[in-house]
């Protein structure tokens, strides 16, 4: 399904597939950061990236700083996929956590349930967050300090004045959207089933705090924490977060299957 340039990044396109996975990425990520997991996951499992305005396949388009207005965009592209019969799955680490969390809670709204919804490095809508200043009122070298002991930066970033500085225009509005983001008053828990991720190490997201994720489900909950901090996933963590993606995935798949045959 494609109607002019798609925002999506699918690196191994599946047409009749088991599952689709949509990934939503950081701020001031895009959709390549998931490329690995088409390394790992099953072959008739169909990856689907997204881009959101201002980077990779939507770089032309204006960035958005208020998190209703992404999630309203995201929900426009991802519902066409979620009405193509195939169990689709989300999945999003830090910004792209709340990102997942909330489409997930519009889509259900509208009828359309994920089997399942992974969020990894953000700390749940209801906690007070890390840090006493927003992130994204740091002027430009204390943010780019912040971004670079985080880690996940785009290679040689600061090596071109031009591109540091859109990195940071396009830093700086996913922040503001995270940082003004406030959950609605009395939503409704979601009814599919929910996973935290987590670096051990995650001073953003401490695994301590993690449990409080647990509100934003009536479903099943579970927590998967791996070595390392904010971007524990990158390189060499990709195969096992992987696995365990697969594994919640397919565990709920299988419930689903039960629950149709009873």
């Amino acid at each position: 399904m494609t109607v002019g340039r798609s925002p999506f990044l699918r690196p191994r396109p599946v047409d009749d597939p088991a599952v689709r996975l949509i990934g939503f990425h950081h701020a001031g990520g895009s959709a390549a950061v998931y490329y690995p997991f088409v390394r790992h996951l099953p072959a008739d499992w169909d990856l689907l990236l997204l881009d959101l305005p201002g980077r990779g396949r939507r770089a032309a388009a204006t960035q958005l700083d208020d998190m209703a207005e992404v999630v309203e965009t995201v929900v426009a592209d991802v519902l066409p996929w979620a009405d193509e019969g195939a169990p689709f799955a989300l999945f999003g680490h830090s910004m792209g956590a709340v990102v997942a969390v909330e489409t997930a809670r519009a889509l259900e709204a509208l009828g359309r349930y994920p089997v399942w919804t992974g969020v990894s490095g953000r700390v749940a809508p209801l906690h007070p967050g890390v840090g006493a200043v927003p992130l994204h009122t740091l002027d430009d070298a204390a943010l780019l300090d912040v971004m670079l002991d985080l880690g996940g930066m785009p290679e040689r970033v600061t090596e071109a004045a031009e591109f540091l500085d859109r990195f940071l225009r396009t830093v700086r509005a996913d922040l503001k959207a995270v940082d003004n983001y406030r959950p609605a008053p009395g939503r409704t828990p979601l009814n599919s089933p929910l996973t935290v991720f987590g670096g051990t190490q995650d001073a953003w997201a401490p695994a301590s705090a993690m449990h409080m994720w647990r509100r934003e489900t009536g479903a099943r909950f579970t927590q998967k924490f791996f070595p390392g901090g904010h971007f524990y996933f990158l390189d060499s963590g990709f195969p096992a977060l992987t696995d365990q993606v697969i594994g919640q995935i397919e565990a709920f798949l299988d419930l689903a299957d039960d629950a149709q045959v009873a």
